[in-house]
């Protein structure tokens, strides 16, 4: 997420507060009665703000959490689901062409009762050619395709180069397993051994349900090629490093580091021209030392083995489009053993979700037109921009850092491009053929048009007006290589952001939102980029070090927080978001005080303004997850869970001690020379 600054904001922000209109949080747009004042906020900032919410919240059966993200989703995909709905209620001739799609994919979706009579009949000339598959050459040739969007051993894909941000890249990275992290699969630890256990009776579950014999014995076979594939695999804190991750090389030399993988077989499936207008295609490879280890397991493997691993990833990728047995069973490992949830979202919940996935800009289109109105864009235009003056005012004032690294900071920060709301171009889906009736067909052609749409530009300059995410999305962004913050439509309300709240309030909330995201551009990753998206090192030596230092002991802070008992998030794993949190609070609550024009805040229901800064930043992230999903996440993802993103970030700030006179004697009080400050 992102951070705001302050100037032409404020007066918005302080016109709004004038309003007559009620805040939709309580009397100044914090929700009192979710708090448990019988908690010291020293002892846990989260649970004080939060507590008698969390003592209360029920987590839907279909959800695997519940709290303002998932509010906000539902918002957004009762919105998306209203429209459908008018859509299938239009005369056909007056839809539009995209209309059409939209409505005959969505309808083809909920359609289960032509899903069941179809059986697996739609899906039977993919099985069959997995099934068929001969030699390795075949293997490679499947693990490639794009209209099937195969699980392989390598992963390849187009995006931007790091180093050369005005060009299109053929990026490949390390594949191969079904479970989420390497952790699934060499953990000795008891859960991780459950649901691996559980994870080797789904696939030979899935394989039972396809009608294949010896199924067991065959599930063993994956799970066994997959601990392989596990063991020489990168962990997640190198495969974030982005200077470890940069090989560029000719094709002719990925040859030769991995030379038994069938290559030729493998990139003549995507059609990437092996050419370009520099001569020999270069493409970029992340976990390099582990290409070798992967293709000696790929040559080792029995193509019989391949040919089940890729039917029973095959089944999983298109469960939600064959009959409900596959749907279940795979929901049963997917979302109940990882996730925890004991249902399925309602199926036509689900189809918003695809149309989003599929056509999400042609939906967003139409969100926009009825739910972003100009004016909202307008004062969320004029938030951004005030953030990235505070984010300013503070490089010039960083007591740590050296006027050279200093001026390329400076540089940078005046290179931001935001992105509010949606994107200024909408993507053009002439070329997606929808044929009503054909569910997985559609499906497909989806696939194979996006690959197509990014294989025609490979050579072109690289597009950057172009979005990572729908306006519908609850969510933002920072992209490096564009130096951009991106923030979609549906995150830009309530509670992160509300003309009607106080100041304060919005500051807390979507202030720290904008300045998490513009502290992406100078975490840990983000800071190797320069302002033109370059990758490349603009610091001094002394200041690397110096941040680094702090950012260390940032990792040793949170390697000590303990979601449940034993389980330890891993600092190194969620450092980049950890630094955009600590950063991007301690910028939105100097974008505050800037706003206040050197007067003093007002006092509202007995909280000053930095209190109710900080009651509103614990509010936005306010969340009941369940266990399992919990403990995914802490193994597998780049985020901390949400009660160390609120602990997290307030305890390094010398204001929240002030602001709530937390003593050395509360469980989370840091003495001042252990509090970490960055930017």
């Amino acid at each position: 997420m992102k951070r705001f600054v302050a100037g032409l904001a404020v007066c918005l922000l302080a016109t709004a507060a004038l309003a007559q209109d009620r805040p939709q949080f309580g009397t100044f747009g914090v929700d009192l009665s979710s708090m448990d004042l019988s908690i010291k906020p020293g002892d846990n900032f989260f649970k004080y703000v939060n507590g008698k919410w969390l003592s209360r919240a029920a987590i839907p059966p279909d959800r695997s959490q519940v709290g303002t993200f998932q509010e906000l989703q539902i918002l957004s995909e009762n919105r998306l689901g209203f429209m459908v709905q008018e859509l299938s209620a239009k005369p056909q001739s007056q839809l539009t062409p995209e209309e059409r799609k939209l409505r005959d994919l969505y309808a083809d979706f909920v359609d289960t009762p032509a899903i069941e009579k179809a059986g697996l009949a739609p899906a039977r000339k993919d099985l069959d050619y997995l099934g068929g598959l001969a030699t390795l050459d075949d293997v490679a040739r499947a693990m490639a395709s794009t209209r099937l969007q195969t699980t392989s051993v390598y992963n390849i894909g187009i995006g931007v180069d790091d180093k050369n941000p005005d060009n299109y890249s053929v990026n490949l990275s390390q594949g191969g397993l079904g479970m989420p992290d390497r952790e699934y699969y060499l953990s000795t630890e008891k859960n991780m051994v459950e649901t691996r256990t559980a994870y080797r009776q789904y696939l030979a579950d899935m394989m039972k349900l396809a009608g294949m014999s010896d199924p067991e014995a065959r599930a063993d076979r994956i799970l066994a090629v997959e601990t392989q594939i596990a063991k020489v695999s990168w962990n997640r804190a190198d495969r974030r490093d982005e200077d470890k991750i940069y090989n560029p090389m000719p094709v002719s030399a990925l040859k030769t580091l991995a030379p038994e993988f069938p290559w030729n077989a493998f990139l003549g499936e995507t059609h990437i021209p092996l050419t370009s207008r520099y001569g020999e295609r270069q493409v970029i490879v992340a976990e390099k030392s582990a290409f070798e280890p992967l293709a000696k397991i790929f040559v080792a493997t029995p193509v019989s083995t391949w040919r089940d691993y890729l039917i029973v990833h095959y089944l999983h990728q298109f469960s939600a489009y064959l009959p409900k047995a596959f749907d279940d069973r795979d929901f049963a490992f997917y979302g109940t053993v990882l996730q925890g949830r004991t249902e399925q979202l309602a199926r036509r919940t689900r189809g918003v979700h695809l149309l989003d996935n599929i056509m999400g800009e042609a939906l967003g289109k139409m969100y926009v037109a009825r739910y972003f109105p100009p004016e909202a864009k307008a004062k969320a235009d004029a938030l951004v921009a005030n953030l990235l003056k505070a984010y300013e005012a503070d490089i010039r004032t960083l007591s740590w850092m050296t006027p050279a690294t200093r001026a390329k900071a400076l540089e940078k920060i005046h290179e931001f491009t935001p992105k509010i709301g949606y994107p200024t171009h909408w993507r053009d889906y002439s070329d997606y053929d929808v044929k009503p009736g054909d569910l997985l067909g559609n499906v497909e052609r989806s696939n194979e048009f996006e690959w197509n749409r990014e294989l025609r530009r490979i050579n072109q300059p690289v597009d950057k007006t172009e979005w990572g995410m729908t306006p519908p999305t609850i969510n933002a962004y920072y992209n490096p290589s564009f130096n951009e913050i991106v923030f979609p439509a549906a995150i830009l309300q309530p509670p992160f952001f509300d003309p009607k709240a106080d100041d304060a309030v919005n500051y807390g909330g979507i202030g720290a939102v904008i300045g998490h995201e513009i502290s992406h551009g100078f975490d840990d990753q983000g800071s190797k980029y320069d302002g033109k998206g370059v990758f490349q090192d603009w610091w001094t030596k002394e200041d690397r070090a110096n941040f680094d230092a702090r950012t260390a002991a940032l990792v040793k802070q949170y390697d000590a927080y303990e979601p449940l008992p034993g389980l330890h998030i891993i600092g190194a794993n969620t450092l980049g978001e950890n630094i955009a949190d600590n950063a991007g609070l301690a910028i939105a609550l100097k974008a505050y005080h800037i706003s206040l024009n050197d007067k003093p805040a007002p006092v509202i229901d007995g909280y000053t303004g930095d209190q109710r800064f900080y009651l509103s930043f614990g509010q936005i992230w306010r969340t009941q997850e369940r266990e399992s999903a919990l403990r995914t996440q802490t193994l597998s993802n780049e985020h901390a869970v949400a009660e160390f993103r609120v602990i997290g970030p307030t305890r390094n700030q010398d204001e929240w001690y002030a602001a709530f006179n937390v003593q050395p004697t509360d469980k989370y009080y840091l003495p001042p020379n252990q509090r970490v400050h960055l930017w």
